[in-house]
């Protein structure tokens, strides 16, 4: 099953990683397809938006674990009518099981802030769907809650100081009673990119990106003594100490949404390839070494990656389009930082992945960069002079792309050393087989 909530916290199981699959794309993969990239890359935990047939039959005998989720449009009709609860579980739940692994069912996202009207039926929707499955006798195997964005915690650092917004308390404390007496889990949908961008430069990005700080920089909790080395750790503390302020302490957090987006406009400098491949990579280890949290050390926090696919038909700014893995057609987006990490995601195990110049980089930039490369970043650049091996194609991209692959391969692949001030990008074609990627482009010669 998805998470096992036992009453002795240290039986809580290991953590796992999942990825949540948005559909709006303007060329979305049949389900078949989708199902094929999940088991290629050995994801074993899946998060949909909604209940879609096609998605579940594909799923069936697959082993994947699903959560399904009941859409905001849908909350009304379920937290006012038992009935009709009970129709979405036969229609969208008994039809599917045990072929397809159904293991949670989400109501609803961040209903309490952007559908503060169905508020007061969330937890009527959440006990009719429960009921629903007892009486099918499924209660055992699947869990029911709903996602809350961290926006709810207020006063959220230092974490021993967070309490939820104390209006939502008429909802709030029958919320976690019913996860409680079920054994289910608080879902929390995690977001160190807004964090850091709306701190206006109070949080540093180094913080927000699990990359190692020194001592000093690591940032305290005046109460606890407690050290906070990420942002991730901070906000799900503060979930776990808004619940004891309320006098709940035995409800577990599963993070339901955590990523970073690939790309930004001029507005979102730090939406970018390396940055997000940074984050979920440093994500997914943290996840899965099963250290928890500074308060709850050892409590595992399982994690769904927002998200699976680039969802361009997205409405909004440029990184709303940009937090997937993969493109439409089962790209990735970039191969994470993985290696020895264990199995998920099995496009970083292969190990084989290249620095390259970007396409469409400004000369004048990969020019600095190769300098830069061939100077204080130390790399022999003796192959590229006239006359010897990698000369030719004699433009300024393909000498700029050995370079930057010389350069990423000596690094060891590690996390920023394929940015080269953003004119670099990591790829899994090896770009000395590929000189038609080299030449292939009047900005290249």
């Amino acid at each position: 099953m998805l998470v096992k909530i036992l009453t002795h916290e240290s039986l809580v199981p290991d953590a796992f990683i999942g990825v949540n699959v948005g559909t709006a794309l303007s060329d979305m993969p049949s389900p078949t397809q989708v199902v094929a990239l999940l088991k290629a890359q050995n994801i074993r935990h899946v998060r949909l938006y909604d209940a879609d047939r096609a998605m579940l039959l594909a799923l069936a005998n697959s082993g994947i674990r699903v959560t399904v989720s009941v859409p905001n449009e849908q909350l009304l009709g379920i937290g006012q009518s038992n009935a009709t609860a009970a129709n979405w579980v036969a229609r969208n739940v008994i039809a599917h099981v045990p072929a397809t692994n159904i293991t949670a069912i989400v109501v609803g996202s961040e209903v309490l802030t952007t559908l503060p009207n169905a508020a007061p039926v969330l937890v009527f929707a959440l006990k009719f769907i429960h009921s629903a499955l007892v009486a099918s006798n499924l209660d055992g195997q699947i869990k029911v809650s709903t996602p809350h964005s961290s926006s709810i915690i207020l006063d959220s650092f230092p974490p021993s100081q967070a309490f939820f917004n104390r209006s939502w308390d008429p909802v709030m404390v029958p919320l976690l009673k019913f996860l409680q007496s079920t054994g289910s889990y608080f879902m929390l949908n995690v977001y160190p990119y807004y964090d850091y961008m709306q701190s206006n430069g109070v949080i540093p990005l180094d913080y927000a990106l699990f990359r190692p700080l020194p001592p000093n920089k690591e940032a305290v909790d005046s109460n606890t003594l407690l050290h906070y080395t990420n942002v991730f750790d901070a906000i799900v503390d503060a979930a776990y100490f808004a619940m004891s302020y309320i006098n709940f302490t035995n409800v577990p957090v599963v993070v339901t949404e955590s990523g970073w987006p690939s790309k930004g406009d001029s507005s979102e400098p730090d939406a970018t390839i390396d940055n997000a491949n940074t984050y979920n990579s440093n994500l997914i280890r943290h996840v899965l070494n099963n250290t928890g949290t500074p308060k709850r050390p050892g409590i595992a926090v399982s994690t769904y990656i927002y998200e699976l696919y680039n969802e361009d038909s997205r409405p909004g700014p440029v990184s709303e389009k940009n937090w997937g893995l993969f493109d439409a057609n089962g790209v990735p987006v970039y191969v994470l930082h993985l290696t020895g990490a264990g199995t998920v995601l099995a496009n970083d195990t292969t190990n084989q992945t290249f620095c390259v110049a970007k396409e469409g980089a400004d000369p004048k930039m990969l020019q600095a960069a190769l300098d830069w490369a061939c100077g204080p970043g130390k790399v022999d650049c003796s192959p590229l002079l006239q006359g010897q091996p990698c000369y030719e194609p004699d433009n300024v991209v393909a000498h700029s792309t050995y370079a930057f692959n010389a350069y990423f391969q000596k690094m060891a692949k590690s996390s920023g050393t394929c940015d080269f001030k953003g004119v670099a990008t990591i790829t899994t074609t090896d770009p000395s087989k590929n000189l038609y990627f080299l030449q292939g482009s009047s900005v290249y010669n």
